[in-house]
């Protein structure tokens, strides 16, 4: 089974960055789009940033467009998030997934690739 695995996640202040990455040990997503979605306590998984296979198309929901990025490295085999100016509503576990498609897709049962998640807590 493919695994992806998260890193990055962490408690930080309202107002400041974070950044995470995810790599696949052992196998190349670099034709495949990328995402990072999120679940917040007592809520549904959320997609929140994606990227295409050759990380020339972003798309970010409203909720964090302007202060996320989502960024590639198809040589490293990684995917990494920048999140600025973080907001205690981004507080939630953030999940790094792939699907079997070039194209970005904002719907979860697109993906067939999913990390086990990593916790990010931004503080009031």
């Amino acid at each position: 089974q493919v695994q992806l695995v998260e890193s990055g996640g962490g408690l930080v202040q309202a107002g400041g960055s974070l950044r995470l990455s995810c790599v696949a040990p052992g196998r190349t997503f670099s034709s495949n789009a990328m995402a990072w979605f999120r679940q917040a306590p007592g809520k549904e998984r959320e997609f929140v940033v994606g990227i295409d296979g050759s990380g020339t198309s972003t798309l970010a929901a409203d909720s964090v467009k302007g202060r996320f990025t989502i960024s590639r490295d198809n040589a490293k085999n990684t995917v990494d998030l920048q999140m600025n100016s973080l907001k205690p509503e981004d507080t939630a576990v953030y999940y790094c997934a792939a699907r079997a498609n070039y194209n970005i897709n904002v719907y979860e049962r697109e993906y067939n690739y999913w990390g086990q998640g990593t916790q990010v807590t931004v503080s009031s």
